[in-house]
């Protein structure tokens, strides 16, 4: 593993109640300098290739990008990494329903509100969007999921949504499967398509 995947660890582990010196260690020997907060792995995973894309390796620039496993435990991370923790830069990604947790843990981290980007839906959603359905579609069948696509779309519960909407369900529908194509349609993107919230959030980093 490398010092910034240790590093993820022990933030993880001092969240979870440690005592924070392994964190706090290799937070001065690396030396990070930004905490990327994400509410999840799929998102992680489409932060990562964007930056691939774009020829940029965050972890040698000293930026840590960080699943957190859900938005509500960004105060937690936010108090641990910001100015009033480690003094780590702070920004990140979430969705326009978990907007108030982000908001909140900035404010108490004593982090500047403007640090991190809002999705509409969430990031699967400005992708699908941005992509279009029929890409996305294509892309499905080329990574040989278009079988449990169409299953997944005769399903009871899927009529009366729009096609961007089935498509997001069908993306958490197995587990790995999001994380995944977070970075099949990251890859798929023309460079002047990629959604704001991510786009803003590289080129801040």
């Amino acid at each position: 593993m490398d010092g910034m995947g240790e590093f993820r660890e022990a933030v993880g582990a001092w969240a979870a109640g440690g005592d924070g010196g392994a964190a706090r260690a290799l937070a001065a020997r690396l030396p990070v300098r930004v905490a990327v907060l994400l509410e999840g792995p799929s998102d992680a995973a489409a932060v990562d290739a964007l930056a691939a894309r774009r020829g940029r390796d965050l972890a040698a620039e000293g930026v840590c990008v960080l699943p957190m496993g859900g938005a509500m435990s960004v105060g937690r991370f936010a108090g641990l990494l910001g100015p009033v923790g480690l003094g780590l830069r702070l920004t990140g990604l979430c969705d326009e329903a978990e907007r108030r947790y982000y908001a909140r843990g900035w404010e108490r981290a004593g982090a500047a509100q403007e640090g991190f980007f809002v999705c509409a839906a969430d990031l699967e959603d400005e992708l699908i969007r941005a992509l279009g359905v029929a890409r996305v579609e294509e892309l499905v069948r080329a990574e040989g999921d278009l079988r449990a696509l169409r299953t997944f779309l005769r399903q009871p519960a899927q009529q009366g949504r729009t096609s961007e909407q089935q498509l997001r369900r069908f993306l958490g529908t197995k587990k790995g499967r999001k994380i995944y194509y977070g970075r099949v349609l990251v890859d798929a993107l023309d460079a002047d398509r990629v959604p704001d919230p991510l786009a803003h959030l590289l080129s801040g980093l």
